[in-house]
Protein backbone atom coordinates (compact mmCIF):
# COMPACT_ATOMS: atom_id res chain seq x y z
CA UNK A 1 0.00 0.00 0.00
CA UNK A 2 2.46 2.09 0.86
CA UNK A 3 4.50 1.70 -2.94
CA UNK A 4 0.82 2.17 -3.96
CA UNK A 5 0.18 5.57 -2.38
CA UNK A 6 3.42 7.01 -3.66
CA UNK A 7 3.35 6.19 -7.16
CA UNK A 8 0.05 7.22 -7.53
CA UNK A 9 -0.06 10.05 -5.84
CA UNK A 10 2.93 11.66 -7.79
CA UNK A 11 1.98 9.90 -10.92
CA UNK A 12 -1.55 11.93 -10.72
CA UNK A 13 0.68 15.00 -10.39
CA UNK A 14 2.56 14.70 -12.79
CA UNK A 15 -0.19 13.40 -14.78
CA UNK A 16 -1.57 17.51 -14.34
CA UNK A 17 1.48 18.87 -15.63
CA UNK A 18 1.71 16.47 -18.78
CA UNK A 19 -1.78 18.19 -19.18
CA UNK A 20 -0.71 21.53 -18.86
CA UNK A 21 2.11 20.68 -21.62
CA UNK A 22 -0.54 19.30 -24.17
CA UNK A 23 -2.78 22.55 -23.39
CA UNK A 24 0.02 24.35 -24.22
CA UNK A 25 0.59 22.75 -27.18
CA UNK A 26 -3.15 23.16 -28.55
CA UNK A 27 -2.93 26.87 -27.32
CA UNK A 28 0.00 27.23 -29.86
CA UNK A 29 -1.31 25.51 -33.08
CA UNK A 30 -2.02 28.73 -34.99
CA UNK A 31 1.54 30.42 -33.67
CA UNK A 32 4.29 30.72 -36.71
CA UNK A 33 7.12 27.78 -36.49
CA UNK A 34 5.85 26.69 -32.98
CA UNK A 35 7.39 23.03 -31.84
CA UNK A 36 5.69 20.95 -30.03
CA UNK A 37 6.93 19.81 -26.08
CA UNK A 38 7.22 16.51 -25.88
CA UNK A 39 7.29 14.88 -22.24
CA UNK A 40 7.57 11.11 -20.85
CA UNK A 41 7.34 9.32 -17.52
CA UNK A 42 9.95 7.66 -15.42
CA UNK A 43 9.90 5.53 -11.72
CA UNK A 44 11.98 6.82 -9.24
CA UNK A 45 13.09 5.08 -5.97
CA UNK A 46 12.57 7.60 -2.68
CA UNK A 47 16.32 7.63 -1.12
CA UNK A 48 16.47 7.85 2.49
CA UNK A 49 15.99 6.59 5.80
CA UNK A 50 12.60 4.34 6.27
CA UNK A 51 11.36 4.86 2.48
CA UNK A 52 13.71 1.79 0.96
CA UNK A 53 10.03 0.42 0.21
CA UNK A 54 8.76 3.75 -1.51
CA UNK A 55 9.19 4.90 -4.94
CA UNK A 56 7.76 8.05 -6.94
CA UNK A 57 7.07 9.10 -10.56
CA UNK A 58 8.17 12.15 -12.40
CA UNK A 59 7.99 13.65 -15.22
CA UNK A 60 10.69 14.45 -17.47
CA UNK A 61 10.39 16.69 -20.60
CA UNK A 62 12.68 14.98 -23.50
CA UNK A 63 12.46 17.83 -25.32
CA UNK A 64 10.69 19.37 -28.23
CA UNK A 65 9.26 17.48 -31.67
CA UNK A 66 11.61 19.38 -34.14
CA UNK A 67 9.80 17.93 -37.17
CA UNK A 68 8.75 20.95 -40.22
CA UNK A 69 5.70 22.32 -40.17
CA UNK A 70 3.85 22.85 -43.45
CA UNK A 71 4.79 25.90 -45.39
CA UNK A 72 2.12 28.48 -46.32
CA UNK A 73 2.47 31.41 -48.76
CA UNK A 74 1.58 35.36 -47.29
CA UNK A 75 3.17 37.14 -49.85
CA UNK A 76 4.95 39.57 -46.78
CA UNK A 77 7.81 40.35 -48.24
CA UNK A 78 9.49 40.23 -44.69
CA UNK A 79 7.66 36.71 -44.27
CA UNK A 80 11.03 34.26 -44.30
CA UNK A 81 10.45 30.55 -44.28
CA UNK A 82 13.80 28.09 -43.37
CA UNK A 83 13.58 25.30 -46.00
CA UNK A 84 14.71 21.74 -45.15
CA UNK A 85 16.78 21.90 -41.78
CA UNK A 86 18.31 25.01 -40.47
CA UNK A 87 17.47 27.94 -37.94
CA UNK A 88 17.47 31.88 -38.04
CA UNK A 89 20.14 33.32 -35.42
CA UNK A 90 18.39 35.84 -33.33
CA UNK A 91 19.44 38.05 -30.04
CA UNK A 92 17.68 37.05 -26.79
CA UNK A 93 16.46 39.35 -24.37
CA UNK A 94 20.10 38.69 -22.02
CA UNK A 95 22.27 39.24 -25.46
CA UNK A 96 22.71 35.73 -26.05
CA UNK A 97 22.39 33.76 -29.49
CA UNK A 98 19.37 32.04 -29.72
CA UNK A 99 17.63 30.24 -32.63
CA UNK A 100 14.08 30.28 -34.35
CA UNK A 101 12.05 29.11 -37.22
CA UNK A 102 9.39 32.30 -36.98
CA UNK A 103 10.60 34.01 -40.33
CA UNK A 104 7.29 36.88 -39.53
CA UNK A 105 9.93 39.27 -39.61
CA UNK A 106 9.51 43.29 -38.75
CA UNK A 107 11.33 46.52 -38.69
CA UNK A 108 11.32 47.76 -35.02
CA UNK A 109 11.56 51.27 -34.00
CA UNK A 110 15.33 51.51 -33.69
CA UNK A 111 15.82 50.65 -37.30
CA UNK A 112 16.95 47.42 -36.72
CA UNK A 113 15.63 44.14 -38.26
CA UNK A 114 13.31 42.43 -35.79
CA UNK A 115 11.30 38.84 -35.27
CA UNK A 116 7.21 40.01 -34.19
CA UNK A 117 8.13 39.55 -30.90
CA UNK A 118 11.04 41.93 -30.77
CA UNK A 119 14.25 39.84 -30.84
CA UNK A 120 17.15 41.82 -33.21
CA UNK A 121 17.39 39.37 -35.82
CA UNK A 122 21.40 38.46 -36.03
CA UNK A 123 23.72 39.40 -39.63
CA UNK A 124 26.91 38.56 -40.42
CA UNK A 125 28.41 41.29 -38.46
CA UNK A 126 25.48 41.83 -35.41
CA UNK A 127 22.10 42.77 -35.79
CA UNK A 128 21.21 44.23 -39.25
CA UNK A 129 20.03 47.97 -40.08
CA UNK A 130 17.07 49.03 -42.15
CA UNK A 131 16.94 52.76 -43.59
CA UNK A 132 14.26 54.29 -43.77
CA UNK A 133 11.94 54.65 -46.90
CA UNK A 134 13.00 51.54 -48.50
CA UNK A 135 11.29 48.31 -50.08
CA UNK A 136 13.12 45.13 -48.24
CA UNK A 137 13.33 41.86 -49.46
CA UNK A 138 15.14 38.78 -48.22
CA UNK A 139 17.31 36.53 -50.86
CA UNK A 140 17.53 32.65 -50.54
CA UNK A 141 20.73 32.40 -48.78
CA UNK A 142 19.26 35.26 -45.88
CA UNK A 143 20.91 38.52 -48.02
CA UNK A 144 18.90 41.66 -46.71
CA UNK A 145 18.38 44.06 -49.99
CA UNK A 146 16.42 47.33 -49.83
CA UNK A 147 15.10 49.87 -52.71
CA UNK A 148 14.49 53.52 -51.89
CA UNK A 149 10.74 53.83 -52.56
CA UNK A 150 11.25 57.07 -54.17
CA UNK A 151 14.39 56.21 -55.97
CA UNK A 152 15.64 54.30 -58.88
CA UNK A 153 14.60 50.63 -59.26
CA UNK A 154 18.41 49.85 -59.50
CA UNK A 155 19.40 51.82 -56.61
CA UNK A 156 19.38 48.39 -54.81
CA UNK A 157 21.85 48.04 -51.79
CA UNK A 158 22.55 45.03 -49.27
CA UNK A 159 22.16 45.69 -45.95
CA UNK A 160 23.14 42.63 -44.31
CA UNK A 161 22.89 38.76 -44.17
CA UNK A 162 21.01 37.06 -41.67
CA UNK A 163 22.70 34.46 -40.40
CA UNK A 164 21.61 30.76 -40.88
CA UNK A 165 22.70 27.97 -38.99
CA UNK A 166 22.15 23.72 -38.61
CA UNK A 167 23.63 22.14 -35.48
CA UNK A 168 23.06 19.03 -34.47
CA UNK A 169 19.36 18.94 -33.61
CA UNK A 170 20.77 16.74 -30.14
CA UNK A 171 22.86 19.49 -29.44
CA UNK A 172 19.77 21.69 -28.97
CA UNK A 173 17.64 22.37 -26.15
CA UNK A 174 14.37 24.52 -25.84
CA UNK A 175 14.58 27.80 -23.49
CA UNK A 176 11.62 29.33 -21.45
CA UNK A 177 11.05 31.95 -24.03
CA UNK A 178 10.16 29.61 -26.66
CA UNK A 179 13.85 29.59 -28.62
CA UNK A 180 16.60 27.17 -28.75
CA UNK A 181 20.02 27.23 -27.91
CA UNK A 182 22.98 24.99 -27.54
CA UNK A 183 23.51 22.84 -24.80
CA UNK A 184 26.88 24.59 -24.15
CA UNK A 185 26.15 27.69 -24.71
CA UNK A 186 28.48 28.32 -27.87
CA UNK A 187 26.93 30.11 -30.54
CA UNK A 188 27.05 27.72 -33.62
CA UNK A 189 28.51 28.46 -37.34
CA UNK A 190 26.86 30.05 -40.21
CA UNK A 191 25.98 27.33 -42.81
CA UNK A 192 26.11 28.58 -46.22
CA UNK A 193 23.85 25.03 -46.57
CA UNK A 194 20.54 26.38 -45.29
CA UNK A 195 18.28 28.51 -47.34
CA UNK A 196 14.98 30.74 -46.87
CA UNK A 197 11.45 31.00 -48.87
CA UNK A 198 10.66 34.38 -49.30
CA UNK A 199 7.02 35.47 -48.91
CA UNK A 200 6.38 32.16 -46.63
CA UNK A 201 5.94 31.38 -43.49
CA UNK A 202 6.41 27.71 -41.31
CA UNK A 203 3.17 26.87 -39.50
CA UNK A 204 3.46 24.83 -36.32
CA UNK A 205 4.05 21.62 -36.45
CA UNK A 206 1.35 20.40 -33.28
CA UNK A 207 -1.00 17.80 -34.56
CA UNK A 208 -4.39 19.14 -33.72
CA UNK A 209 -5.64 14.89 -33.34
CA UNK A 210 -2.67 13.74 -31.48
CA UNK A 211 -2.96 16.31 -29.23
CA UNK A 212 -6.36 15.99 -28.48
CA UNK A 213 -6.23 12.22 -27.85
CA UNK A 214 -3.22 12.56 -25.49
CA UNK A 215 -5.04 15.67 -23.68
CA UNK A 216 -7.87 12.41 -23.10
CA UNK A 217 -5.79 9.74 -22.46
CA UNK A 218 -3.70 11.85 -19.55
CA UNK A 219 -7.75 12.67 -18.28
CA UNK A 220 -8.45 8.53 -17.82
CA UNK A 221 -4.29 8.45 -16.52
CA UNK A 222 -5.25 10.92 -13.90
CA UNK A 223 -8.63 9.44 -12.94
CA UNK A 224 -6.85 6.10 -12.62
CA UNK A 225 -4.15 7.54 -10.15
CA UNK A 226 -6.57 9.06 -7.99
CA UNK A 227 -8.74 5.91 -7.79
CA UNK A 228 -5.45 3.85 -6.74
CA UNK A 229 -4.83 6.54 -3.96
CA UNK A 230 -9.09 5.56 -3.04
CA UNK A 231 -8.12 1.91 -3.28
CA UNK A 232 -5.06 1.91 -0.93
CA UNK A 233 -6.82 4.12 1.50
CA UNK A 234 -9.86 1.60 1.62
CA UNK A 235 -7.35 -1.13 1.66
CA UNK A 236 -5.46 0.34 4.60
CA UNK A 237 -8.88 0.95 6.82
CA UNK A 238 -9.30 -2.62 6.38
CA UNK A 239 -6.32 -3.69 7.70
CA UNK A 240 -6.53 -1.59 10.76
CA UNK A 241 -9.89 -2.90 11.42
CA UNK A 242 -8.68 -6.83 10.57
CA UNK A 243 -6.44 -5.41 13.87
CA UNK A 244 -8.14 -4.06 16.10
CA UNK A 245 -10.24 -7.51 15.86
CA UNK A 246 -7.24 -9.79 16.25
CA UNK A 247 -6.29 -7.29 19.38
Amino acid sequence: MDKMIYIAMTGAKHTMWQQASASHNLANVTTTAYKAEANAFRALPVFGDGAKTRAFVVDSTIGADLSEGAIQQTGRDLDVAVQGKGWLAVQAEDGSEAYTRNGSLTVGPNGQLQTRTGQNVIGDGGPIAIPPDVQISVGSDGTVSTIPTNGALTAVAVVGRIKLVNPPETDLVKGTDGLFRQKNGVPATADANVHVLGGALESSNVNVVDSMVSMINLARQFDMQVKLIQSADTNAKQASQLLNLNA
